[in-house]
C-alpha cells in the first residue's frame, strides 16, 4: 500500500478493538468534546449520523504503487492473520502525536458524506481504479476477493458487491496498509475532498451493506487498549465517523491477540439499532463481525469499572441530529429522511435495501 511520508500513520486502523469495532493529532478514530455532542471517527455503526469533518493538518502521503505477480497471491493468503484486527481500534504515534480510531480532535469539523450517492454503480474492479495509485498491489486483492466470493452470493447480494464486502475485509501483506485501515483513516482525519477517490468504491460497498439484512438491536463489543473513560463522561454525544467493526461476543476481547486481561484497555458495549453482519460476506467468516457505518450516533449510558486497568463504556445508539451518511439511492433517501424527521427509528432499523422496491440499475 502507499508509503506514509515523514512519520505518517500507518492508518492501520483495522485494529479497532472489538467492534467496539470500526490518527491524527492527538486525535482518535473519533472525536469528543466534553459535555457537548462528541464526533468520533471509528469505524462507524449508523449509516445515517451526524458528520463534523476532521480538518486538522496531516502530514502528506506519497503512494508508491508497487506491481505483484499474480502468482504472490498464494503467498499473501497464506501470510494474512487468522484473527480479525478490525475489532480492536490501534494506537499508533504519528511524529509527537497519539492518534487512534475512537477520539478525534476536537477541533475537527467533518462534512457528512453525501457525494459517493451520485456515483454509478460499477463493478469492483472498475470501482477500484481510482484508488491503484493510493494501495499497494490493489488489483491482486481485488482478484482475490472476487474468486473467494460465490457465483450466487447470499442475501441477494451481486458477486461484485459482495467481493467489495470481502475486498474491506481482508488483510494486506505486511508491511502494507489494507483497504479499510487507508479508508477508515480518510474518513475520520482528513478532508471530504480527500475522500472522492473512494468514492466509485463507496458507492458499491454501501449499496451491498444497505442490501444487507438489518440485524436486530443487540449488544456489540469494540476495544481499544487504554483508559478512555474520562473521555466518555455520562450523558455525552458521540459520532464515529468511520466504519466500526464490532463483535457479539466479548471474550473475544479478552483473547491475547486483542485486549488481553492486562494493560489499560476500554470496552465500548454498544446498544446498536442497524448494525450489519457481514460474516457471510468477509474474509474472517468464522467471526461474528457487525458493521456499523460511518456517522453512527450515541450517548455514553454509563460507565463501568470492573476489574484493574479494565473500563467499559455503555454506549447506547440514538437519532442523529441530521442525516450524516447519504443513502446511496434515492428510493431509501425519503425512508431515511422520514425516519428521522418524525422520530420514529424503530419502523425503519431492520429494513433492508433488499426489502424495498429500488431498482439498483
Amino acid at each position: 500500500m502507499a508509503n506514509y511520508v515523514n512519520n505518517t500513520t500507518t492508518a492501520d486502523d483495522r485494529i479497532e478493538l472489538i467492534t467496539i469495532p470500526h490518527d491524527h493529532e492527538e486525535a482518535v478514530d473519533q472525536r469528543y468534546e466534553r459535555n457537548t455532542p462528541i464526533e468520533i471517527n471509528n469505524d462507524s455503526m449508523y449509516t445515517l449520523d451526524r458528520i463534523h469533518s476532521n480538518l486538522n493538518k496531516r502530514e502528506t502521503i506519497e503512494r508508491t504503487p508497487v506491481t505483484l505477480a499474480v502468482n504472490d497471491l498464494d503467498k499473501i493468503q497464506n501470510n494474512s492473520m487468522t484473527q480479525n484486527p478490525r475489532i480492536v481500534e490501534e494506537t499508533t504515534k504519528v511524529d509527537h502525536l497519539i492518534a487512534t480510531n475512537i477520539l478525534n480532535d476536537i477541533q475537527a469539523n467533518l462534512r457528512p458524506i453525501v457525494e459517493y450517492a451520485k456515483e454509478p454503480l460499477l463493478p469492483l474492479s472498475k470501482a477500484c481504479t481510482p484508488l491503484e495509485n493510493i494501495l499497494h498491489d490493489l488489483s491482486v486483492y481485488v482478484k482475490m476477493a472476487i474468486d473467494e466470493t460465490s457465483e450466487q452470493p447470499p442475501d441477494g447480494l451481486t458477486v461484485d458487491e459482495s467481493a467489495a464486502i470481502r475486498l474491506y475485509t481482508i488483510e494486506w501483506d505486511k508491511p502494507y496498509t489494507s483497504l479499510y485501515s487507508m479508508l477508515n483513516y480518510t474518513l475520520k482525519n482528513e478532508s471530504r475532498e480527500n475522500l472522492k477517490p473512494y468514492f466509485k468504491y463507496l458507492k458499491l460497498f454501501i449499496t451491498a451493506l444497505a442490501k444487507l439484512p438489518c440485524i436486530p438491536q443487540l449488544t456489540v463489543w469494540r476495544g481499544v487498549p487504554k483508559n478512555l473513560s474520562m473521555d466518555f463522561p455520562s450523558g455525552t454525544k458521540v459520532t464515529w465517523w468511520s466504519f466500526s467493526s464490532c463483535t457479539t461476543e466479548m471474550t473475544v476481547l479478552q483473547n491475547n491477540m486483542y485486549l488481553g486481561f492486562n494493560g489499560n484497555r476500554t470496552l465500548f458495549s454498544v446498544e446498536a439499532i442497524n448494525g450489519r453482519s457481514i460474516r457471510a460476506h468477509s474474509h474472517f467468516n468464522t467471526e461474528n463481525e457487525v458493521l456499523l457505518l460511518p456517522g453512527t450516533h450515541m450517548v455514553v449510558q454509563s460507565q463501568l469499572n470492573p476489574a484493574p486497568e479494565l473500563y467499559i463504556i455503555h454506549l447506547k445508539q440514538i437519532e442523529p441530529p441530521q442525516v450524516l451518511l447519504a443513502p446511496p439511492f434515492e428510493g431509501i433517501l425519503n425512508i431515511f429522511s422520514k425516519l428521522f424527521l418524525n422520530n420514529i427509528i424503530s419502523t425503519f432499523r431492520c429494513t433492508s435495501l433488499s426489502d424495498s422496491t429500488v431498482s439498483l440499475a
